[in-house]
């Protein structure tokens, strides 16, 4: 069924998406945290369309609204009652506040490399002085920074998906979406790149590799990675081995 009457900006297609459940089980989950995860439940209904609801009532309406509005974020309509929430179809006004939110992160937060460069050194310097594992190390570092970009997590929770409408205005926007996600997933997967490779540098106790002279000098987050080296040998009683803190020298 579409609900498309004057002034309307959802539509309500049935039967409910491949995936759908799952997916907005995944979200749910997600913004309700640890704490109240298993008490998150998703159920069809029966004109299509989902509803979710929380067994415990404590903070209901909270989490309610805290979902709602990262279904909407996805592109979703949702109207929240007394004891649950109810998704009930695309909406251009969400979809296109999805795109939007896709452009400002590739042009904000996602093009800024050296910010996550920044927080892997701070983070991968923290837990190595904690005594962290060094093998664990990267993959520690990619999966906080993962979280302070935000776009991963989102990203993922549509696994499996099908986004389809019987109208082309929409079949439209979702597909304008789907290209933004493309490039967001990209950029994302450079960042977490990025993260383990710094993660790897401070866990191995060398400094990033000698720059060619016809490259810029070492910038704010390489001299951080620098820093962060723990001034130890590399090779216990080895000739000629040099201490992290000569080969950060070395790379400046």
């Amino acid at each position: 069924m579409t609900m498309d009457s004057p002034g309307s900006s959802w539509f309500l297609e049935d039967p409910v998406s491949s995936g759908q459940e799952r997916v907005v089980q995944r979200i749910c989950t997600r913004v309700a945290g640890s704490v109240t995860a298993a008490d998150v439940h998703v159920a069809s209904l029966p004109l299509g369309g989902v509803q979710v609801w929380l067994d415990d009532p404590r903070h209901r309406w909270q989490f309610h609204h805290r979902m709602a509005r990262e279904l909407r974020l996805a592109g979703w309509h949702t109207e929240t009652g007394p004891d649950r929430l109810l998704l009930l179809g695309w909406s251009a006004v969400c979809l296109s506040h999805r795109v939007r939110m896709l452009g400002a992160a590739l042009a904000g937060r996602l093009a800024d490399f050296d910010r996550t460069a920044f927080t892997a050194v701070m983070v991968a310097t923290r837990l190595r002085h904690e005594g962290f594992p060094a093998r664990e190390l990267p993959s520690e570092v990619e999966s906080r920074c993962a979280d302070e970009l935000r776009w991963p997590a989102r990203l993922a929770d549509l696994d499996g998906l099908e986004r389809r409408s019987s109208l082309e205005p929409l079949r439209l926007r979702l597909a304008q979406v789907a290209g933004l996600e493309a490039t967001v997933a990209r950029r994302c997967g450079e960042h977490l790149a990025l993260a383990s490779k710094v993660a790897r540098t401070v866990a191995g106790g060398a400094g990033p590799a000698r720059r060619r002279a016809s490259r810029p000098p070492a910038g704010l987050t390489e001299r951080m990675v620098c820093v962060s080296v723990p001034n130890v040998p590399e090779r216990a009683g080895g000739n000629g081995a040099g201490s992290g803190a000569e080969s950060a020298v070395t790379a400046r």
